[in-house]
């Protein structure tokens, strides 16, 4: 039984992205980005990825706010809001739920077999809306690159925002480069003003490319849902890939459609829930 006063959490995540959930709908929490990055310490805290925050909103099913473990808060996770979207299913009985998120609407529908679907909405390539800080007329490739500037070992990357702004380099080797060095390189480049994912892609046919990714705010991850919309979207603009494609990250697969009636981006793939608590006293948040 949980002492009165005591915060609820659930540890969830999405192949192996993992989460801290907690619950600000019927009673208000207020978490500050120290807070946010205590509760993620895997030394002192209860571990994660991202920090989750449920709360109400008048345009959708919850509102969705998500800390990195990095302290701040950014505006989309696609493997959260399938996490997010399962609990709904449940706590709803219903198939389909909509999540507001800075990010953008989402809805999501149950996809059998504990497989849930994200509708991502439509992805935006304008160098304005990734946002870059100076003008491209092509951000399916611009000018960036790692290594000699006559052998470069990654460069001219895609650009895209898909609720949240990604980087992503083709390559041929995904171990061309340390993505624990170079990431966090190209993540804060001046380029981008409001920092940017960078993932490592490598199309392996027309239906299937293997990645792996560098977030913002949080560094290598097993899993990130918002890369794999930004590579599927990214890779059938660039006619490398048809717009359905599964996507293999290091915690495993995500399916993707970019969708051609109306360019929103579909991820499905599973969530797996850990455990249940109370955050300890030295991680209370302000109620």
């Amino acid at each position: 039984m949980a002492e009165t006063g005591a915060i609820p959490f659930r540890k969830m995540n999405g192949l192996g992205n993992d989460f801290v959930v907690l619950d600000a709908r019927t009673r208000a929490l207020r978490l500050s980005d120290d807070q946010a990055r205590a509760i993620a310490d895997r030394n002192c805290g209860i571990g994660c990825d991202q920090v989750i925050m449920l709360e109400p909103s008048k345009s959708a099913d919850v509102r969705m706010r998500i800390w990195n473990n990095e302290g701040f808060e950014v505006e989309s996770c696609g493997n959260a809001s399938r996490c997010i979207a399962d609990l709904l299913f449940a706590e709803k009985r219903a198939e389909r739920v909509t999540i507001d998120t800075r990010g953008g609407h989402l809805v999501c529908r149950r996809a059998g077999d504990g497989l849930v679907t994200v509708d991502n909405g439509v992805p935006k390539f304008d160098w304005q809306d990734i946002p870059l800080s100076e003008p491209f007329a092509d951000t399916r490739h611009i000018e960036l690159q790692v290594g000699p500037i006559d052998a470069p070992l990654i460069h001219s990357p895609s650009v895209v925002n898909v609720g949240n702004p990604h980087c992503i380099f083709w390559v041929k080797d995904l171990d061309v480069v340390d993505l624990a060095k170079v990431g966090p390189m190209i993540e804060f480049h001046p380029l981008f003003p409001e920092r940017v994912n960078v993932t490592l892609a490598r199309v392996v046919d027309r239906h299937q490319i293997t990645i792996k990714v560098w977030e913002r705010g949080a560094g290598l991850t097993r899993a990130c849902g918002t890369a794999a919309c930004a590579v599927a979207a990214a890779a059938a603009r660039l006619r490398l890939t048809d717009r359905r494609v599964t996507v293999t990250l290091p915690g495993g697969d995500l399916f993707l459609e970019w969708r051609e009636s109306d360019d929103h981006v579909l991820m499905t793939g599973p969530v797996a829930y850990e455990f249940e608590g109370v955050l300890p006293s030295h991680l209370k948040v302000d109620a």
